[in-house]
């Protein structure tokens, strides 16, 4: 089948490369110049464990193209995947302009019969905007050609994108068209071969689908951080409470560990979406602004941890900090709790030496740019002369490191442990300050 997808960001990058994997002929398209030609060279502008190798075979057996034009790739296109972004606004709602803007791409350029698919994080609502917007293109152009308009919500976890692409628990689709219906089971057959794994609805449920997901994760993890906070004070331990509650399987384990806040792409962004579009049809979602709320105020946790035992003012104090990505095996940083975190400590005067195996350049460039950070190649060499280590990201180099090390390397014997991560291990106890969460 011949693809276009629209947007070579995360989302974008990783379903048309799983596309072409799967023998079909896609195109990427992005208007900036600069990334397609490193695309083009085999350059892969995110972090994703074996995105680049698949892209770059997929290019060479002539499944994968990248351009910046999209009439090129829609030329032929059967189906054409919408895969930018939606950032948040001022107010917390989705910003469709870019989905927008690209549907009036489509409606200017394409040649004939076209499903037209909502891949990126959007509203209810917005396939009604695109399937309008494409119409008013074809009718300044004075043509007529067929289009479906179809919602194809992805779930992927970063650090996990290519596995859940390939074997997906469940395809989201969103119809109102059974013609449209049919090309979609069968551009997502070979995905789920063994078992039935497509779940169809009609396109407004669809959509409501990816933010109800989100906001149910998010609310497990502030749930728990809440729970957390209550341990601390009481007296309890929050790790046993986890172990009791998670063994009930109406609750599980997933989502349930305590640590210093979610961040990333989409939970933060689709939390306020959803709390937006309830605040649209007059209808106050408590539940869904205390998510939020709880996760805000969690991100400064371990900084108050840091200033109760050293104090409010940290001049001459140094802190190494292993993790600065929002979650291991990215080098994404979007509202990533390491950034709250060191620029509190930064700001009352404190010294900052942090280490991460790959959002050290997102750091320096984008969500750090002009704090006073000195970032290090390894995470021991984070720990020189440091007063305490700072742990705010569960990388797998960091499940069991050499303890004996880290005494030597810093001062004092001090770890604050913002992911829980050493609980599970039987640590040498005598001469150490573990701070954790929950605690």
């Amino acid at each position: 089948m011949k693809i276009a997808v629209i947007g070579t960001g995360y989302v974008g990058l990783v379903s048309g490369t799983c596309f072409a994997e799967m023998g079909n002929k896609v195109t990427c398209v992005d208007i900036n110049t600069e990334k397609i030609e490193k695309l083009k060279q085999g350059i892969i502008p995110i972090y994703e464990p074996g995105l680049e190798e698949m892209v770059l075979s997929n290019v060479a057996h002539k499944n994968l193209f990248f351009t910046t034009n999209i009439a090129d790739a829609i030329k032929e296109a059967e189906v054409a995947f919408i895969a930018v972004g939606t950032p948040m606004g001022d107010d917390g709602s989705a910003d469709l302009q870019y989905v927008l803007s690209v549907a009036q791409s489509i409606g200017e350029t394409m040649q004939g019969e076209l499903i037209v698919v909502d891949k990126s994080t959007v509203p209810v609502g917005t396939a009604d905007k695109v399937r309008a917007t494409v119409q008013t293109a074809l009718d300044k152009r004075g043509v007529s050609y067929p289009f479906h308009v179809v919602s194809n919500p992805e779930f992927l976890k970063e650090g996990k994108a290519i596995e859940d692409f390939m074997k997906p628990d469940r395809v989201v689709i969103g119809a109102d068209n059974e013609q449209a219906l049919k090309k979609m089971k069968e551009l997502y057959s070979p995905f789920y071969m063994q078992n039935e794994r497509m779940i169809t609805m009609d396109i407004r449920s669809a959509e409501m689908t990816k933010y109800a997901a989100n906001t149910m994760l998010a609310t497990k993890i502030s749930f728990m951080n809440e729970i957390a906070n209550i341990c601390e004070r009481v007296g309890a331990d929050v790790n046993k409470v986890r172990i009791g509650i998670g063994s009930d399987s109406r609750i599980g384990y997933s989502f349930i560990y305590p640590g210093c806040g979610y961040g990333g792409s989409c939970f933060p962004k689709d939390v306020l979406a959803l709390k937006k579009l309830a605040e649209e049809v007059n209808y106050k979602a408590e539940l869904i602004e205390s998510v939020d709320n709880v996760n805000n105020r969690q991100k400064y946790v371990i900084a108050q941890k840091v200033i109760k035992k050293y104090g409010e003012d940290l001049t001459g104090k140094t802190f190494a900090v292993w993790g600065l990505s929002f979650k291991p095996e990215t080098d994404d940083m979007r509202e990533a709790p390491a950034i709250y975190i060191i620029k509190e400590l930064v700001k009352r005067g404190a010294k900052v030496q942090a280490y991460d195996p790959k959002a050290v350049h997102e750091a320096k460039v984008c969500y750090l740019k002009g704090i006073e950070v000195t970032y290090v190649d390894s995470k021991y060499e984070a720990l020189k002369e440091a007063d305490a280590l700072l742990l705010l990201t569960e990388w797998k180099e960091f499940r069991v490191p050499d303890f004996e090390e880290i005494a030597k390397l810093l001062k004092e014997k001090v770890i604050f442990d913002g992911r829980n991560q050493y609980n599970a291990f039987n640590l040498p106890q005598k001469g150490w300050e573990y701070i954790q969460i929950g605690v």
